[in-house]
C-alpha cells in the first residue's frame, strides 16, 4: 500500500500515484475474487511460497521438515509458516506497496547480509502466487492484519512485526529474536463481525481442505490459537502419486479418490502424466450421457494448491463425457487464481490431454469390447463429434456407432450388412414421415436429422467402400410406391381434383399410389426447405413491387410443392375416393392431410391446426346427420 503524497512539487514534476485501499478491496471483493473465502488460500499460498523458498536455502532438508499450521478459534485466525521469512527491508519493499510482489526477481532489493532476493527466488515460475496482491484478500474478512516474521537467510536476523490497516496506513517494529524464535511468518486476522461465516473453526478447517488438500508440504489444522486438537489437512499425497501393489489396484483408488470428489462411480478412469509441464492427475469418465455441448468444470490444481472447480478450458469442447482432477506444475493463473490464462502452454495441454483420451478410446475398441460399448451406448454423441474432425476415430469407431434407422437403432455396420445403398435423410421430421414407408418398400434408411449424424453416414464409404450413401429425397421414395391400375385412377379422378382444390391453399398436390403397410391411409411428403421456398414466394408476391418484394423476388426459385400420397391399399381411402358428395369429399380430403401432417410430428401451422379441428367437426356432424 501506498501512502499519501503530501510532499510538495514544483510544477510539471512528476508525482506518485495514490492509492485508495478501501476501494481497492471493495474492487477485489467485487470484480476479482468471487468469495471472501478466498484470504485463506492466498495465506496458504503465501506459505507455501516461503516453504519453497526455505528449501532452496536448505535443499538437503526432507521434504516434511518445514510445514504449515493454522489456528482458529472464532477470535482470531493464524497462519504460521516455517518458510523463508522477510527481513525489515523486505516488509517495506513487499508489504507496503501494492502489486509488487517478493516472487519477481526484477525489482527486488538486497537484504542486510547483501544477499539478493532474485537469486534466492530465482525461478519465478517455482511460486503458486506471482502478483503480489494477495494479501490484500484478508482485508475481505478483518480490518486489520498483523505479521511477525523472520529471516532465515541470516542466523542472527531480528523478527519483524508490520501491521496494516484498511484505512491505508501501516507500522513496523524490529523486536528481539524471542519475539519469533524459529524463522518463518505468522499472519493473524481479527475477523469482522461480518465475515464470521468463513471464519469460524470449522469452516477454517473446511477451507483449508478444500484448497490445500493435495499440498506437498505439511499442514495441520490447530482448534485454538494457543494449540488445541491437531487435525491433518492434506494427510496423504494425490492418489497418482502413491505407489500400489497392482495396476488393478491403482485404478481401484483412482476411481474411488474420482467417486470422492465428483459424487459418481466413474465408468472407467484415465491417468494424465505430462511431464514436460508437471501435470498429473485423473480424468473420470461419467457413466451417463449428459445433454450435448454441456461442459463440465474440472479441478485444477496448481503445485497442490486448488485453483479452480470450473476450469472448463483444459479440455476441449469434445470431452464432455469426462471430468478431471489434475495438478500441474507451469501452468499460468490469472490475477484472482481462480482459473488459467489463455496461453500457447494452456493451448499445448489441450491438445496433448486430448490426445489421451483419444488414446482411451482406441485401447478400449481393441481391447475391452464391453467397456467400449458401455462407453458408447451412454456418450455416442460425444465421440459423434469427435470423429467428425478426427479421421483415426472415425476408422475406428464409425462402423460401431449407434443411429436411428428403418431397421431400429443399430449400429452402421449392421444396417450396411443388409442395405449396400444407405439413404439418409436431412431432417428428424423427414425421417419420421417415410420411415414406416421406406421400411416396407424395403429401402434402407438413416435419420440424419440429429448432430453429427448426416454428416457422418456420408463418409461410411471411406470405412466400407462396398457401400453406397445418398439423400433421401421425395422422388427416390415415391418412385418405390407402386401406380394404381388405369381404371382406378380414373374413378378417383373426380375426388383427386377436390382434394386438389381443397389443399391447393397448403400448396400440396394429391396422388394415389399403392404401398405397405396398408394401415396407413396417407403419406405427406414435405421438406423444410420446400416449406421456406414457398414462404419466401408467398412473401414476394405480397410484397410485389416494393424493395423487400424485389429482394425475395431475386432469391426466388420454382417452390416445390408438397405431396400427399393416398394409399389405394387402405380401406378408408377407398370408401373416401368413391365419395360423390363435393363437400364430404373436400372435408375428408382435408382431414387426411391433416392426419398425415400429424403422423410427421412437424410442428403444425396455424392453418394446419384450424384445417384439423374444422375437418374433424364436420365429420362429426356429417356423422351424427347420417344416424338421424
Amino acid at each position: 500500500m501506498t501512502l499519501p503524497d503530501t510532499t510538495p512539487h514544483p510544477a510539471g514534476a512528476d508525482r506518485t500515484f495514490q492509492v485508495d485501499l478501501r476501494g481497492l478491496v471493495d474492487l477485489l471483493s467485487h470484480h476479482l475474487y468471487s468469495s471472501p473465502r478466498v484470504y485463506l488460500r492466498e495465506l496458504m499460498q503465501n506459505a507455501v511460497d516461503a516453504l519453497t523458498a526455505r528449501h532452496a536455502l536448505a535443499p538437503d532438508a526432507p521434504a516434511d521438515a518445514f510445514g504449515i499450521r493454522l489456528y482458529a478459534d472464532g477470535e482470531v485466525v493464524r497462519v504460521e509458516d516455517d518458510g523463508v521469512g522477510l527481513t525489515e527491508a523486505d516488509v517495506h519493499t513487499f508489504l507496503a506497496t501494492i502489486g509488487r510482489s517478493s516472487k519477481r526477481a526484477s525489482g527486488a532489493s538486497p537484504d542486510e547480509s547483501g544477499r539478493d532476493m532474485g537469486r534466492i527466488i530465482d525461478q519465478r515460475a517455482d511460486f503458486i502466487g506471482q502478483f503480489g496482491i494477495g494479501l490484500l484478500s484478508c482485508f475481505l474478512v478483518a480490518d486489520e492484519i498483523q505479521v511477525l516474521s523472520r529471516s532465515a537467510r541470516t542466523p542472527d536476523a531480528p523478527a519483524v512485526e508490520w501491521r496494516g490497516r484498511g484505512d491505508g496506513s501501516y507500522s513496523v517494529r524490529v523486536l528481539p529474536v524471542s519475539a519469533r524464535p524459529r524463522p518463518g511468518t505468522t499472519v493473524t486476522l481479527t475477523p469482522r463481525a461480518d465475515a464470521a461465516e468463513w471464519t469460524r473453526p470449522a469452516q477454517v478447517l473446511t477451507l483449508a481442505r478444500h484448497f490445500g488438500s493435495l499440498l506437498r508440504h505439511p499442514v495441520t489444522f490447530h482448534d485454538g490459537p494457543g494449540g488445541g486438537t491437531a487435525t491433518p489437512v492434506n494427510p496423504e499425497a494425490a492418489p497418482w502419486a502413491r505407489s500400489y501393489p497392482t495396476p488393478g489396484a491403482r485404478a481401484r483408488a483412482l476411481a474411488s479418490y474420482g467417486e470422492e470428489v465428483f459424487g459418481f462411480t466413474p465408468l472407467d478412469t484415465i491417468e494424465l502424466d505430462l511431464p514436460a509441464v508437471g501435470l498429473k492427475g485423473v480424468a473420470c469418465v461419467l457413466p451417463e450421457a449428459v445433454p450435448a455441448g454441456r461442459r463440465h468444470g474440472h479441478r485444477v490444481h496448481l503445485k497442490g494448491m486448488l485453483l479452480s472447480e470450473q476450469a472448463e478450458e483444459i479440455l476441449p469442447e469434445w470431452a464432455f463425457f469426462v471430468r478431471c482432477v489434475v495438478d500441474a506444475e507451469s501452468l499460468r493463473p490469472t490475477a484472482s487464481r481462480e482459473a488459467l490464462y489463455e496461453d500457447d502452454t494452456l493451448a499445448a495441454v489441450r491438445d496433448a490431454l486430448a490426445d489421451r483420451l483419444r488414446a482411451w478410446i482406441a485401447r478400449a475398441a481393441a481391447s475391452d469390447p464391453e467397456l467400449l460399448g458401455r462407453f458408447l451406448q451412454a456418450h455416442h454423441l460425444a465421440v459423434k463429434s469427435l470423429a467428425v474432425h478426427d479421421d483415426e476415430i472415425l476408422r475406428m469407431l464409425l462402423p460401431w456407432l449407434p443411429f436411428e434407422t428403418t431397421d431400429g437403432h443399430c449400429t452402421l455396420d449392421e444396417f450396411a450388412r443388409t442395405h449396400r445403398t444407405v439413404l439418409v435423410t436431412s431432417s428428424v421430421e423427414e425421417f419420421r414421415q417415410v420411415a414406416s414407408i421406406a421400411s416396407a418398400a424395403g429401402l434402407g434408411v438413416v435419420n440424419g436429422g440429429y448432430t453429427y449424424d448426416r454428416e457422418l453416414v456420408h463418409r461410411l464409404p471411406e470405412i466400407r467402400p462396398e457401400t453406397n450413401v445418398a439423400d433421401l429425397d421425395p422422388a427416390t421414395l415415391t418412385a418405390h410406391l407402386d401406380p394404381v391400375d388405369r381404371e382406378t385412377e380414373l374413378a378417383a379422378a373426380a375426388y383427386l381434383a377436390q382434394a386438389r382444390d381443397a389443399l391447393a391453399v397448403f400448396d400440396c398436390d394429391v396422388a394415389l399410389r399403392t404401398f405397405q403397410p396398408a394401415s396407413a391411409p396417407a403419406l405427406l411428403v414435405d421438406s423444410r426447405e420446400a416449406r421456406h421456398e414457398r414462404t419466401r414466394s408467398r412473401l414476394a408476391r405480397e410484397q410485389e413491387g416494393g424493395l423487400w418484394g424485389d429482394i425475395l423476388g431475386a432469391l426466388q426459385r420454382e417452390a416445390p410443392r408438397a405431396q400427399l400420397i393416398l394409399n389405394q391399399l387402405n380401406p378408408l381411402v377407398r370408401t373416401a375416393v368413391a365419395i360423390d358428395e363435393p363437400e364430404l369429399a373436400r372435408t375428408s380430403a382435408e382431414a387426411l392431410y391433416g392426419q398425415a401432417a400429424l403422423l410427421s410430428r412437424r410442428p403444425l401451422r396455424p392453418a394446419e391446426s384450424s384445417l384439423i379441428n374444422r375437418s374433424f367437426l364436420d365429420l362429426l356432424a356429417h356423422a351424427l346427420r347420417k344416424d338421424s
